[in-house]
């Protein structure tokens, strides 16, 4: 395993990071047991879930990844051998949580990580983040910002990290971050915190791709050169880049995209047809898609790790394993070529 500094904290996080969001619902308890112990076996330290999850988001399963966090916590007393990150839910949420109102008030940010803390079973998060903005922006399937005259935020950067800097201090949580982040939000989030001397955000946990590398435009300049560094969700675009779509006889039917039709982030005419493109550099090279795909996410300067999620051992495997994976000059151009064809299908 490799390992790169998370910020400019005194941390070390696997450049491999167990994505945990099928927890209590694709996976159950004991499965998600025995992918953290292979993940920790296989030298992943770091772990990451949010109050929100499991996903897809509802009332009835929210909070259950953490919850089976916890219980291995409190089974395996390994709670010191894990870097973990949780998230605060932010507004515009499709479902309630019982604490009340999506906000990054003080109120409801302790509250928020007070649930956290009791289902995971632990005294404190080494990284805590604000899983989407509250003002309004184009995230989730949008390319471009459009401006809302009428959005009723107010810049609250300052209180915000106010309020993490005392749970910083009373030992909750030892580091911040940001998911879901524009180029302007995290500069605005680094100013207030040089200015007024509060914690600094130490990373971004953004979508990060072949299909989506939008991070590149703005952010991957700010990851490297202000040391926040990127933490990839969804590298395989939600199972699409591994390949078991375009595989005659593979049983879709525990799919992600199979059975959760609202998700349809990589359902384009463009998705698939770049996909195909990305398909056919593997079969050229020898490469498993999947691999291939993660080895191209593992191999950007600006990132600190790659958060991949399997709901079998198998997939699990496979994926830890494409950190042995070296991408030779001739793959990595060719799959400049198809992004230049078709750039960005998932935004």
């Amino acid at each position: 395993m490799q390992y790169h500094q998370l910020g400019k904290t005194d941390l070390n996080v696997s450049a491999i990071c167990l994505g945990t969001m099928t927890f209590g619902e694709q996976n159950t308890e004991a499965e998600g047991h025995e992918q953290m112990d292979y993940a920790l076996e296989r030298g992943i330290n770091f772990f990451d879930t949010a109050e929100m999850y499991s996903v897809p988001a509802r009332k009835e399963t929210q909070g259950s990844t953490e919850r089976i966090l916890g219980t291995w916590f409190k089974k395996t007393g390994k709670r010191d051998k894990v870097i973990l990150a949780s998230k605060i839910t932010g507004p515009f949420s499709l479902y309630e949580i019982p604490r009340g109102p999506f906000n990054f008030s003080k109120e409801q940010i302790h509250a928020a990580l007070d649930g956290s803390l009791s289902r995971l079973q632990t005294d404190y998060i080494d990284l805590y983040q604000l899983h989407w903005p509250e003002r309004k922006m184009n995230m989730f399937g949008k390319r471009g910002f459009i401006y809302d005259p009428n959005d009723a935020w107010t810049d609250n950067f300052n209180e915000v990290l106010h309020t993490l800097g005392e749970l910083v201090k009373a030992g909750k949580i030892r580091h911040i971050g940001l998911s879901n982040e524009a180029p302007w939000g995290v500069m605005r989030f680094l100013q207030e915190s040089e200015k007024h001397n509060l914690p600094r955000v130490a990373s971004i946990q953004n979508p990060y791709n072949l299909l989506n590398r939008l991070f590149e435009v703005g952010l991957a300049e700010i990851a490297i050169r202000e040391k926040v560094g990127l933490l990839a969700y969804s590298p395989l675009g939600f199972g699409r880049l591994s390949g078991k779509f375009n595989r005659p006889g593979e049983d879709l039917s525990k799919a992600r995209i199979t059975l959760y039709k609202q998700y349809t982030r990589y359902n384009s005419p463009q998705c698939l047809q770049a996909v195909e493109g990305y398909l056919q550099i593997a079969e050229r090279h020898g490469l498993h898609p999947a691999q291939m795909a993660l080895a191209f996410v593992n191999s950007r300067p600006f990132l600190t790790s790659n958060i991949i999620g399997a709901t079998t051992m198998a997939q699990l495997k496979e994926n830890i394993d494409s950190i042995d994976v070296e991408l030779s000059a001739e793959v990595l151009k060719e799959i400049e070529a198809v992004h230049a064809a078709i750039p960005d299908p998932a935004p």
